[in-house]
């Protein structure tokens, strides 16, 4: 099969060097056949190739390129035949092969998990073109550990690609593109510069503030595709920009992408724009005589490049159904990339071009309308395995009991003591709402304890109401998503905990305790740390700032105690669980006590060089770690964890609040 279709490549390429007047460029296919494996490399091992990720961005690029090229040697007789058109064609290039990859996708998903309403939601969205923004409300951080099990997560790319195509057809046609107009090139070229020029300010600007806007949004990407259209003008119009770029070795600017991905991530927003830049001058620079001209239009590689759609959307679902099931190791590779490869060839050959150059129902009101009529019955079908068939048809025999303990109400699952209510993004915090809502009344105890700080606060909320219940203490607790409690950070976070601070110092009594418990994201060689790059927090401020507010809180009588990190792992629970469909262990799952502490060394090195002696420091490390050895799941196979870094209501009761309450004895704070 696969040599069939290279010797069609073959006539594909001698075609195009003999017609002058076609605009298909095989060594474009052939950057798109980097791309893709770069992205693949990336996603199978980051330590590989640590800036794999950046291929999506040579994609931005290469689509703005072609998409301009194409509209330019396409003239139509008048808006309504120019914009059904495009349409026609897009429906036609991306909803068949995206059809059968979500409905295939789903039902996999729906046999290993037994409740993927998450994953389902974002397929469905991903159909219409809008899981990007699906994505970016649920605050996702794409290389966090809970995307890799997501198997959409990576159709977010898609999202933005769809969004910039309701744009840039009018763009085209009002710049007198569509129409072949005098002039036109210019026109487009004024409209669209100071759009790219305004998305990536926005997206400098964004990514240190907000992560997830930069990355998931398309106003932030349209630069990169934008970048793509420019260049094709500044070539096809300006003789001299064409003469200069030929000047430029292709593979030395290839060799400078390479070595951009390797770049570290705190470096992500310079990487990313140079990458952009240097994908448009590569792609300006490929010439026939050229090296890198011959390396991209070898048959093989313009074929991966010709399949990069289709083997982008599989090898996310391969890579991700595996980690949910047999997990992936050195051993497993080749299979896996031989089923992306196999899945991805099958798709072109059957799916993509079939469905791409037929004339389906000939009108095209009658292709737009029955495509959309497709992808509402398809998202219909999602929507069912996500509620009346949810669980039906999940393979596997492990109950999910009490363990998000954020989402989790006392007693009837609706209290207002919740996460859902008393854990907050930055943008909804209300305190006032905190003060009604999120405080349990004392019983036997005139004590209150105060629990603040991020999730990793929030993730005790089953600890805080055994304290509670068993010992009578009062609880206050207002924790947010993202933002540590104290430390020089973005005033989105620093105002609302400004706020807490201010009516704990107001409130608490003698003998009350404040506990903060933040994830610290500090300069530091492991990747727990280094994950989400946030230049603002530096660690030795926040213990400053956390000393100055204990003095605060011993002037009235109170104690602070610093609850120090828990062991955050590589892979997630969902991966740990045993199953019948999946034999190995795997090794990520557990570590051992030294290797959980060495990984937070920088914290307990500041708490040692910085941290008032007055602030007591509780460790729950020993609590959840035994016989030395660190694990997701205990030694009745039951779940620790949420996720990779959040604890299960089962900790909470089994081993931490055991485990608080001596220390809490110990030190005279019951």
């Amino acid at each position: 099969m696969i040599t069939s279709k290279l010797s069609d490549i073959r006539t594909n390429t001698d075609t195009f060097k003999t017609a002058k007047s076609s605009r298909y460029r095989p060594e474009i296919d052939g950057l798109r056949a980097f791309a893709v494996v770069a992205v693949i490399i990336n996603h199978f091992n980051k330590d590989i190739l640590p800036g794999g990720y950046l291929g999506v961005d040579i994609f931005f690029v290469i689509s703005g390129y072609v998409i301009t090229s194409s509209l330019f040697g396409r003239p139509s007789k008048d808006f309504k035949d120019f914009i059904s058109g495009f349409y026609e064609r897009r429906i036609k290039r991306l909803i068949p092969a995206l059809s059968v990859f979500v409905l295939i996708i789903s039902i996999a998903i729906s046999l290993f998990n037994p409740e993927p309403v998450v994953q389902l939601s974002i397929g469905r969205r991903a159909l219409f073109g809008f899981s990007n923004i699906a994505l970016y409300n649920q605050s996702t951080d794409y290389f966090a550990q809970s995307t890799e099990l997501n198997v959409f997560t990576h159709t977010w790319s898609l999202g933005v690609e769809e969004q910039f195509y309701i744009l840039f057809p009018f763009l085209i046609w009002f710049s007198g593109v569509g129409r072949q107009t005098k002039n036109c090139a210019r026109n487009l070229f004024l409209t669209v510069g100071p759009l790219t020029i305004i998305s990536l300010i926005g997206f400098i600007y964004l990514y240190p503030r907000n992560q997830p806007a930069a990355y998931f949004l398309m106003p932030a990407r349209f630069w990169e595709m934008a970048a793509g259209c420019l260049i094709f003008i500044g070539v096809q119009k300006r003789a001299t920009v064409e003469q200069f770029l030929e000047k430029v070795p292709p593979l030395l600017v290839l060799a400078l992408i390479v070595g951009v991905m390797y770049l570290p991530m705190s470096w992500a927003v310079t990487s990313t724009i140079i990458v952009v830049a240097l994908s448009s001058v590569l792609i300006a620079c490929l010439k026939k005589q050229t090296a890198a001209f011959k390396l991209f239009t070898k048959p093989t590689v313009v074929y991966i490049g010709l399949i990069s759609y289709s083997l982008y959307l599989w090898h996310w679902g391969v890579l991700a159904i595996s980690r949910w099931t047999i997990g992936i190791y050195w051993w497993s590779v080749p299979f896996q990339v031989a089923l992306m490869l196999a899945l991805a060839v099958a798709s072109y050959r059957w799916i993509e071009i079939p469905l791409r150059k037929g004339t389906w129902f000939g009108k095209r009101w009658k292709t737009l309308l029955v495509g959309g009529g497709v992808l509402v019955m398809l998202s219909g079908g999602l929507v069912a395995l996500a509620k009346p068939l949810k669980g039906k048809i999940y393979s596997g025999n492990y109950q999910y009991e009490n363990l998000i303990t954020r989402s989790r109400g006392y007693e009837d699952g609706t209290g207002a003591y919740s996460g859902k209510n008393c854990h907050f993004k930055s943008d909804k915090f209300n305190l006032e709402k905190s003060m009604k809502n999120c405080y349990l009344q004392g019983g036997k105890s005139r004590k209150t304890f105060y629990f603040v700080g991020n999730s990793h606060a929030d993730h005790y909320r089953e600890l805080h109401y055994l304290l509670n219940v068993n010992d009578g203490i009062g609880i206050f607790s207002a924790t947010m998503s993202g933002c540590t409690f104290l430390g020089k950070q973005g005033s989105y976070c620093q105002n609302s905990q400004a706020e807490i601070e201010q009516w704990i110092l107001q409130n608490i009594k003698k003998g009350d305790v404040v506990f903060i418990s933040n994830r610290y994201w500090i300069n530091s060689d492991k990747k727990m740390f280094t994950h989400i790059d946030q230049s603002w927090m530096k660690g030795k401020s926040t213990m400053e700032e956390i000393n100055a507010f204990n003095k605060k809180v011993v002037s009235k009588g109170g104690k602070t105690v610093l609850m120090m990190p828990l062991p955050e792992y590589d892979v997630g629970i969902a991966e740990c669980k045993p199953m019948w469909f999946r034999p190995f262990q795997n090794p990520k799952c557990s570590k051992s006590i030294n290797d959980a502490r060495l990984e937070t060394k920088d914290v307990y090195s500041l708490i040692a060089n910085s941290l008032d002696e007055s602030v007591l420091v509780y460790d729950p490390l020993q609590s959840l770690c035994r016989k030395d050895v660190c694990s997701l799941i205990d030694d009745q196979s039951k779940p620790l964890y949420v996720d990779d870094d959040h604890i299960t209501d089962y900790a909470n009761r089994m081993y931490i609040y055991p485990h608080l309450r001596s220390f809490a004895k110990r030190n005279r704070l019951l």
